[in-house]
């Protein structure tokens, strides 16, 4: 009987929080209350819970954040109304209701619990703080707040809260103490260092003047530039592609078939002169638009000197994973080597770019000149035939 409600609980729960629930409840979600209910379910059995108190704990656990579909504040009173008209149709006895009710309420951030089953449903409420996935879960939290409110924290203000969280929380069950203090002893620790970190960045920023918001703005604008202008030189040098290839393809069906007449060898050297030039141009197009992969093995001393850009998949494509991670890293805790980097792409980035637009301006030149010089020599041969 006990196990049918429960089941019943669970699929009610599920379909409210699936249609009813904002979807910026990133945190206060289904998937939150399924991590509370399996935590309480395993407290209760380590606890001792009678089959009673453990079907009181899981019904509360399903509930105790059905109420976020109406209100944030306030959320346990509308919970416990939810609670009590599903239960009431399930034919729940009053002492029963009254404890699932009592239970949800005890879920209240500021609510210090007065007996076991209280600190249980507490303790699985925060069972998260010793969860080795616990900075995912903060993070989704911070979303949820954010999206919520006007006021959008930094990722140093959240972690300052979490630590004083973490420092001020209590386990009141003694199977949460002994199993998930110590866990969460430990993200509070990496909490800490995580803060120390973001401390050290600002703190770097903040001497560091040479660096801001201008700065950024250039390498963005002249990167972006510089991007563009290889893709208007790509886009060139396909089109003198396409042309020069129509040119051929014509030349090979139509022209060159009807040169082993007698009639027509006067058309044999303009042919080979606009065939001659036409290969040409392509040739050049295809040099101009043809990628250089660097075969140098980048090391980390090369990054710590300032010797290369892993920011170019050219030059990174040789490292392994964990070398190219820690680069990045590095790149990320000194401004003075990533802006380097970022100076060097930009200068190999000109040079490219020098290269395929003197290939290009080749290209026209020849393409020009080959047009010319075919149209004049057929003009000639044909005066020359015609006039014999």
């Amino acid at each position: 009987m006990k196990e049918e409600l429960l089941l019943q609980v669970e699929i009610y729960v599920a379909e409210l929080l699936n249609k009813q629930l904002s979807p910026i409840n990133y945190y206060h979600n289904a998937i939150h209350t399924r991590r509370v209910v399996s935590n309480t379910r395993d407290l209760a059995k380590l606890e001792a819970c009678t089959e009673q108190e453990t079907t009181a704990l899981l019904a509360a656990a399903w509930f105790h954040d059905t109420g976020y579909i109406f209100t944030d504040k306030g959320h346990e009173e509308e919970s416990v109304k939810i609670a009590h008209a599903f239960l009431k149709q399930q034919d729940v006895s009053e002492g029963m209701l009254n404890l699932v009710e009592q239970l949800i309420l005890a879920t209240n951030n500021e609510y210090i619990p007065k007996d076991k089953l209280e600190g249980i449903i507490k303790d699985a409420d925060c069972g998260h703080v010793a969860s080795e996935e616990f900075l995912d879960i903060s993070e989704n939290l911070l979303k949820e707040m954010n999206a919520k409110n006007q006021n959008h924290l930094s990722e140093i203000e959240w972690m300052k809260q979490n630590l004083n969280f973490l420092k001020n929380h209590l386990f009141y069950s003694s199977s949460a103490k002994q199993l998930w203090q110590p866990n969460k002893e430990i993200n509070q620790l990496e909490i800490q260092k995580k803060i120390d970190k973001l401390s050290a960045k600002e703190n770097k920023k903040e001497k560091n003047t040479r660096f801001g918001r201008g700065v950024e703005t250039m390498f963005r604008v002249q990167l972006k530039n510089h991007i563009e202008l290889s893709a208007i030189a790509d886009t060139k040098a396909n089109i003198l592609l396409s042309v020069n290839a129509i040119i051929i393809s014509v030349a090979l069906s139509n022209l060159i078939p009807k040169l082993d007449s007698p009639s027509n060898l006067f058309l044999v050297y303009p042919t080979l002169i606009l065939m001659l030039f036409s290969v040409a141009s392509v040739v050049l197009s295809v040099l101009s638009t043809r990628p250089k992969i660097s075969n140098v093995a980048i090391t980390k001393e090369m990054i710590r000197e300032k010797k290369t850009n892993i920011l170019f998949f050219g030059n990174f494509h040789k490292m392994s994973l964990k070398d190219f991670e820690w680069g990045i890293d590095y790149l990320m805790d000194n401004d003075e080597t990533l802006y380097n980097s970022l100076t060097k792409d930009l200068y190999y980035l000109g040079l490219v770019l020098n290269r395929k637009y003197k290939l290009l301006r080749i290209t026209y030149t020849v393409f020009m000149f080959g047009i010319v010089i075919s149209a004049a020599a057929f003009i000639y041969s044909y005066y020359i035939y015609f006039s014999a």
